[in-house]
């Protein structure tokens, strides 16, 4: 039997491989049974030795390939010229795979495992007619809140309307970070209703929102102003250590963001790579093209020399972040790229 699982929505996707494990009886059986190959440098002569495999004391054997379709995947069209390595694939290169994946064993269970893959590549169109296939695009709107009032029910809460509006504003479609900040709502809430005030004070991108803030005025070389939002945020509790992390974090992010963006990377590979929700990257997208390196790196070690200091017991961290905010604030500033 084979299988082919492919889309941006990981999350869902990994639900499903978990479903076709789930199905195939006895999982301490199946543990011995499971080999994971890695799709990038596979030989036909690796897949077939882990398909012809003898189960033992099972009747299947799982083998669970990962990016086999993205190594055949069309590359984008640029103005460059190309090399070698840009060159579509050949029928020649992919066929020895789709002919073996086209008649694996009666013992076997093959399971193709990707992430973004285009409608046109070669491979997938050659094992369309011969597998299950299953993708998984990003949920939105609808079928995003029907998710969410699904993962409350399962896990014995309820929500607000106006709660899961600002709990999909702030989380947007990455349902990794969607699950884990229901499953904190539901416990925090103890069985009553979620409200929007829960949201606020237990959804961490909440409290990121007001850093995002702060991080701008200070790049903007704003004294006042980041010395007003700087005060706020400890006001209503936010640790010197927390702010200073998360400053940390989110300068770095910033960094990360240009530097993938000039890779051309995906958002959902951005997403996954950097550990974001879809509001928190997109924030950071915005935000990191408004500054150049220079002015981000130079941010970034002030704020490394702040927790060192701090550290070594030079100064108490609320004073560390005044004089952090003040002096780079006064720094001359830097021409945005």
């Amino acid at each position: 039997m084979l299988y082919i699982l492919y889309g941006e929505d990981d999350f869902s996707l990994r639900q499903a491989l978990e479903k076709i494990k789930g199905d195939l009886g006895d999982q301490e059986a199946l543990a011995t049974n499971t080999t994971v190959l890695e799709g990038g440098q596979l030989a036909v002569d690796q897949l077939r030795m882990a398909a012809e495999t003898v189960p033992f004391l099972a009747d299947k054997r799982l083998v669970v390939i990962d990016g086999l379709l993205a190594r055949y995947e069309p590359k984008a069209k640029s103005g460059r010229r190309k090399k070698n390595s840009d060159k579509p694939a050949s029928r020649s290169d992919y066929k020895p795979f789709s002919d073996y994946l086209s008649k694996v064993p009666e013992t076997a269970v093959v399971v193709l495992v990707d992430g973004e893959i285009k409608g046109n590549n070669p491979l997938l169109g050659e094992l369309k007619g011969k597998a299950r296939v299953m993708s998984f695009s990003p949920l939105q709107k609808e079928r995003l809140r029907e998710w969410m009032q699904k993962r409350v029910a399962e896990r014995g809460g309820a929500i607000a309307p106006s709660a899961m509006v600002l709990l999909e504003k702030l989380v947007g479609g990455n349902l990794w970070v969607m699950a884990s900040e229901i499953d904190k709502l539901v416990s925090f809430t103890a069985g009553r209703l979620i409200e929007e005030e829960d949201v606020r004070q237990v959804v961490s991108f909440f409290q990121e929102a007001s850093v995002f803030d702060l991080i701008d005025v200070i790049c903007e070389f704003r004294t006042g102003k980041a010395e007003e939002l700087l005060q706020q945020l400890l006001g209503r509790g936010a640790s010197p250590a927390f702010l200073l992390v998360m400053l940390t974090r989110q300068v770095r992010g910033m960094l990360r963001v240009k530097e993938l963006r000039g890779q051309r990377k995906p958002m959902g590979e951005m997403m996954r790579l950097l550990e974001m929700g879809e509001y928190a990257l997109r924030r950071t997208l915005e935000q990191s093209s408004r500054y150049s390196p220079e002015r981000l790196k130079e941010v970034y070690h002030r704020l490394l020399e702040t927790d060192l200091a701090i550290k070594r017991g030079r100064y108490n961290a609320e004073l560390a972040l005044d004089i952090l905010v003040a002096e780079l604030c006064q720094r001359q500033k830097t021409a945005a790229s």
